[in-house]
C-alpha cells in the first residue's frame, strides 16, 4: 500500500500536469490568434495594394475569415445566455470546416503562375465562399435579433414593475372623514363656530347675558 507522502506526491504531480496542459493550451491558443490576426492584416494589405488575382484572392479570403470569426464571437457571447444558441455553434462548426478547407484552396490558388488557371477557379471558389458567407451572416443577425427581441420584452417588463412600484409607493393613507362631515370637531360643546375654544372673557360675557333680565319679558308688578 503506499504511503500517505505518496499519495501527497501524486496529486501534487496531477495538479502540476493540469496546470502544464492549460498553460500549453492557453499558449496554442494565444498563438493562433496572434497568427490569425497578422494574416488578417497582411490580407488586407494585399487586397487593397493589388488589383491582379492575388488581390481579388485575398479579398474573398478576407470576407470568409471575417464573417465566420464575427458569428463565432457573437454565439459565443450568447450562449452562456440563451441554451438554444449551443445548437448554432454546432452549425457553425460545420461551416467553419468548410470554410478552413475552401481557405487552403483560395490560399493554393494564389501561388498559381498560370493566370488562365486562377481566372477559371476563382469565380467558382468565390461563389462557395459567398454561400459560406451568407450562411454565417444569417446566423449572427439571427442570434442579435433573437438578443434584441429578449432585451425590449425584458425591458417592458421591467418598466411596468416599476410603474406598479411607483404607484404603490404614492399610496398612503388618508384620514377617514367623521359622520358629521368634514369637520371632526363639529358639534362638541364649547367649541366656537370658527372651531376654537372660547376665552374666559367670552365666557364670562355669555354667562352674564344669560343672568341679565330682559327688559321686553318684565312683567308688571302688581299693585
Amino acid at each position: 500500500m503506499m504511503g500517505p507522502l505518496v499519495i501527497v506526491v501524486l496529486l501534487v504531480l496531477f495538479v502540476l500536469l493540469g496546470i502544464g496542459a492549460l498553460v500549453v493550451v492557453g499558449t496554442v491558443k494565444a498563438a493562433r490568434a496572434v497568427g490569425a490576426k497578422a494574416e488578417n492584416m497582411a490580407l488586407k494589405a494585399r487586397a487593397y495594394t493589388n488589383p491582379g488575382p492575388p488581390g481579388r484572392i485575398a479579398s474573398v479570403r478576407l470576407r470568409l475569415r471575417g464573417a465566420l470569426e464575427g458569428t463565432r464571437q457573437a454565439l459565443e457571447s450568447a450562449v452562456s445566455q440563451d441554451a438554444q444558441v449551443g445548437e448554432s455553434l454546432q452549425l457553425l462548426k460545420r461551416l467553419e470546416a468548410h470554410g478552413a478547407e475552401l481557405d487552403v484552396q483560395l490560399r493554393a490558388l494564389e501561388h498559381e503562375p498560370e493566370a488562365s488557371r486562377v481566372d477559371a477557379k476563382l469565380p467558382e471558389l468565390r461563389a462557395r465562399a459567398e454561400q459560406i458567407t451568407h450562411a454565417a451572416e444569417e446566423l449572427r443577425w439571427a442570434v442579435q435579433d433573437r438578443q434584441h427581441r429578449f432585451s425590449e420584452d425584458e425591458v417592458s417588463r421591467l418598466s411596468d414593475e416599476c410603474t406598479q412600484e411607483a404607484d404603490a409607493l404614492r399610496h398612503w393613507a388618508r384620514p377617514e372623514p367623521t359622520a358629521e362631515g368634514a369637520d371632526p370637531h363639529r358639534g362638541e360643546p364649547g367649541r366656537l363656530t370658527s372651531g376654537r375654544w372660547p376665552t374666559a372673557d367670552e365666557v364670562l360675557g355669555f354667562v352674564d347675558r344669560i343672568r341679565r333680565p330682559n327688559p321686553n319679558n318684565e312683567t308688571p308688578n302688581p299693585r
